[in-house]
């Protein structure tokens, strides 16, 4: 029996994996079958709260699971405000010809191998086709764009939560200082 409101953002790997009962490895439960559907509820550092169809849950190492792609967005369904897609198709075209410019230098003989690397190094670029939909990749922010012909909406990202840090000892990018330890008479 499938629980209410269950959709499976994740799958368990096709080997299958263990599963605890709190995120400790002291508790350990029954271990997950492989491709179990299951839905990534929490997250607290590598670990995940997971929930199965029939309303278990069980918390696993959540860098293990296997995302499970979601259907582009629709008109009901915008990931966040459309954004114009031509500069980032721009910045595609541009790529695209750099690469072929090389590629023809390569190819007549006007370019070695290290040279064609060192032309092409850094360049990234990711373009899909199909009918009226294309995704794209922006490399400047690291995340794929879905585009429906008027509308550019973030896809999917390179880069996931970091987990939190604890403790802190020493300063951020933000200027924040984290908390150091101090010893009675002062000393670090």
């Amino acid at each position: 029996m499938t629980a209410p409101g269950f959709r499976p953002t994740h799958v368990v790997p096709g080997h299958g994996m263990a599963a605890w009962e709190t995120p400790d490895f002291d508790r350990p439960t029954v271990p997950l079958d492989p491709l179990l559907p299951v839905q990534l509820t929490e997250r607290r550092g590598d670990w995940g709260r997971i929930r199965c169809s029939n309303g278990w849950s069980a918390w696993v190492d959540g860098r293990r699971l296997v995302a499970v792609p979601q259907d582009p967005p629709t008109e009901q369904r915008r990931l966040a405000p459309g954004a114009d897609p031509r500069p980032l198709l721009a910045r595609a075209e541009q790529a695209v010809a750099r690469y072929r410019a090389a590629v023809d230098e390569l190819t007549a003989g006007d370019l070695d191998a290290e040279s064609f690397r060192d032309r092409t190094r850094g360049l990234r670029i990711g373009v899909v086709v199909d009918g009226e939909s294309m995704w794209l990749y922006d490399g400047e922010r690291e995340r794929w764009a879905y585009c429906d012909g008027t509308h550019l909406d973030t896809y999917a990202v390179d880069e996931g939560p970091q987990a939190r840090q604890s403790p802190r000892t020493a300063e951020d990018d933000s200027g924040y200082v984290r908390t150091r330890l101090v010893t009675r008479d002062g000393e670090r």
